[in-house]
């Protein structure tokens, strides 16, 4: 059998981190994950998955992500049921994360150098100009282009591999 998930989304909310009696560290967050299409109004919805990652991954993902960071999560889907209070049996399916992975810095989702240092200009060795390196960040946004204002790739039949 199998049971693998990957996401990746933006977090909803701050991660909730709690330690068990025995002082195991448990996090429960929600990714927000964009659907693959657009409704009938041409909007994009998402659907928002509920996580659980545990131990020392928890302590860190409490600490380094935050509401609207950009992660990748691994794990697998587990389905829970429990009675409440009122004697009705509940269902719960989750995500329970093996491993995270934050997208972006915290400077690029928030716009600016916040949080980043930034040598300043003098102090920089001087390179070629004719080196032409850009320090942009790539778009990862679902509706960019990544062929877009590029020259045709030049390959001939032997570079491929079949």
């Amino acid at each position: 059998m199998i049971n693998n998930v990957v996401l990746v989304g933006r977090l909803v909310r701050d991660p909730e981190l709690r330690y068990t009696p025995s002082n195991v560290a448990v996090a429960t967050f929600t990714v927000a994950v964009n659907r693959r299409f657009k409704n009938a109004n041409g909007e994009r919805e998402a659907d928002f998955i509920n996580c659980v990652i545990w131990r020392q991954s928890a302590e860190n993902l409490a600490n380094w992500a935050k509401k609207g960071a950009l992660i990748g999560v691994t794990g697998s889907i587990q389905v829970r049921n429990y009675e409440n209070q009122q004697g009705q049996r509940v269902y719960v399916t989750e995500v329970i994360a093996d491993n995270f992975q934050m997208l972006e810095s915290r400077s690029t989702r928030d716009g600016g150098n916040s949080g980043s240092y930034t040598a300043p200009q003098q102090n920089r060795p001087s390179t070629p100009t004719s080196n032409n390196t850009t320090n942009s960040t790539p778009n990862f946004g679902r509706d960019a282009d990544p062929f877009a204002g590029g020259s045709p790739m030049e390959i001939s039949d032997d570079d491929l591999p079949f």
